[in-house]
């Protein structure tokens, strides 16, 4: 019996949360107990992402907490950046291990000699090899599970490396994505989210071919039939694929919650068109306004880049006022930084580096802003709350379907159950307070 452990890190997005837990899942059938990263372990995994500037400088901090706990133990990177700079990881001192897109699935593999190497070997592949689909979840680490629908992208934003790092788009088979959720519902957790790189894409190379078998809006109504989940929640989707059909569904569902995540990345048309996006912000207004229209109560995050090459003031200005006039939650906002082999890299009108720091600055206030208007809304309403299980600072945190994120005194009795809660104040953190509406509505 093999009584090594293993720890694990994820950087990015919940794309990689449900990657990693599937990786785990496959040492711990070789036998493998996993273990916190800051715990003393036999291999340390880190799966990297390569969508910011930072995520990529974390990653050697990273590698030197897994050697603070244990100098001797086999590092090992997979992911995005393991994918893009496969020998700037392995040059990175403690790294013993690189694997590409299509390796990291196979991790368990590499796993008979455990010996520290002076250098990182490299297991990566041309990323055209990357065509096909491996299914992944997340479950164990937290009360909601991130089910991986699609991988890979087909779009060319100039900006981004994702295509790079992760293939072509393809997508799970339907009756496997419905399999892995009644798995998960069996399990009992209560609210899974879907993910992928473009989801909104499914059904592209679902069985190995271009053509699409279902569509996006298929998946959504399959999925709304399985029994047992009480909440389903679409992560990200590019605007031009969320479609009026998906969001008047959605409006009537049983299971699907009424959050939308939809990158905008700029209100500037000029920008929109630069930037190689596939739609100009007359039909991201749109959207939101479909969705404001069948769902008063819905909560809308926006993703935005700011400091793209060619963002004048008065560009960035178009930006800034029409998300303030925009009936949207919350912000996430990115920093622009130049990544190799993309063609924004080579691009004119630079925004200096201190001026994209200001101009983040003032849209990460226009985002508190509009949460605190969009909290403001909602008092008064009641809902469904999930609690989550994690003691922070003596609360415990819980999200309404509508992604209103409340707290309470500590009890972990609450932990992964849902309660129907009537949303009373904001307190100085920004959070709302509430009164419990009725006895709990599951277990």
């Amino acid at each position: 019996m093999n009584n090594k452990k293993v720890a694990f890190y994820t950087l990015g997005c919940k794309l990689n949360f449900s990657e990693t837990s599937t990786i785990a899942r496959s040492f711990r059938e070789e036998g493998f107990e996993r273990v916190e990263f800051t715990e003393e372990a036999d291999i340390y995994v880190i799966n990297t992402c390569s969508v910011t500037d930072n995520a990529d400088k974390r990653f050697k901090t990273i590698v030197k907490q897994a050697q603070k706990v244990n100098e001797d133990a086999f590092v090992i990177a997979v992911g995005c950046y393991a994918q893009l700079k496969p020998e700037e990881l392995a040059d990175v001192n403690g790294v013993d291990l690189v694997l590409g897109a299509t390796e990291k699935f196979k991790i368990t593999n590499y796993l008979n000699d455990l010996t520290k190497n002076d250098l990182g070997e490299v297991h990566s592949c041309e990323i055209d090899e990357a065509d096909f689909y491996v299914g992944a979840y997340s479950i164990g680490d937290r009360t909601r599970a991130f089910l991986k629908v699609q991988d890979g992208c087909d779009y060319k934003c100039t900006y981004c490396t994702i295509p790079l790092a992760r293939g072509i788009s393809r997508s799970d088979k339907l009756e496997n994505v419905l399999n892995n959720a009644a798995e998960i519902s069996a399990k009992g957790i209560k609210e899974i989210v879907l993910t992928g790189v473009n989801i909104g894409d499914y059904g592209k190379g679902e069985f190995g071919n271009k053509k699409h078998e279902h569509t996006f809006l298929d998946l959504v109504k399959a999925l709304d039939e399985v029994d047992g989940i009480e909440r389903l929640r679409i992560s990200s989707i590019e605007p031009n694929l969320l479609k009026n059909e998906t969001i008047d569904f959605v409006a009537e569902s049983n299971t699907f919650v009424p959050h939308f995540h939809i990158p905008l990345q700029s209100g500037s048309d000029d920008l929109l068109k630069l930037m190689k996006r596939r739609y100009m912000s007359g039909l991201y207004s749109d959207r939101v306004g479909q969705i404001k229209e069948v769902m008063p109560n819905a909560c809308i995050g926006v993703d935005v880049i700011v400091g793209f090459p060619g963002e004048t003031e008065e560009r960035f200005l178009e930006t800034y006022n029409y998300l303030n006039e925009l009936d949207i939650s919350y912000l996430h906002v990115f920093t622009y930084s130049e990544r190799d082999n993309t063609p924004a890299a080579d691009m004119e009108g630079v925004v200096p580096t201190k001026v994209r720091k200001k101009r983040s600055k003032m849209l990460r206030g226009l985002s508190a802003k509009k949460r605190r208007a969009f909290y403001e809304s909602q008092l008064g309403n009641t809902y469904t709350v999930l609690f989550e299980g994690e003691n922070k600072e003596g609360y415990i945190h819980g999200f309404t379907e509508n992604y209103v994120k409340v707290k309470a005194p500590w009890d972990p009795g609450l932990v992964n159950t849902l309660h129907q809660i009537e949303l009373t104040s904001i307190d100085e953190d920004g959070l709302v307070r509430f009164e419990f509406a009725s006895e709990k509505v599951a277990v």
